[in-house]
């Protein structure tokens, strides 16, 4: 396992760190991602894209589920950029393949 996503790897696996917890929020209505100093109020997407972060789904399988083929490389960047950010905020931790 490694903390940060510098090189994220597509068959490398996103996982919840202990310390972060995704949740529904009733009054705005939207997802939350919380962390042990603050919270991340989320978009449709990066919600979708944490729930698949169980280390059981590779960079890529995230991605190929939530992307039309036709727009399937935007949505990789995507999906990286997310997971490395988080991952460097300590939030999320990637399991090596």
């Amino acid at each position: 396992m490694r903390a940060s996503a510098e090189a994220t790897a597509l068959d490398a696996r996103p996982v919840l760190t202990r310390r972060a917890r995704l949740r529904f929020d009733r009054l705005s209505g939207g997802h939350v991602l919380l962390g042990p100093e603050r919270g991340f109020r989320l978009n449709a997407s990066a919600a979708a894209v944490l729930a698949l972060c169980d280390g059981q789904h590779s960079v890529l399988q995230i991605a190929q589920g939530l992307a039309p083929p036709e727009q399937e490389e935007r949505v990789l960047a995507d999906v990286v950029a997310l997971v490395q950010q988080l991952a460097g905020r300590g939030l999320l931790t990637v399991i090596d393949p």
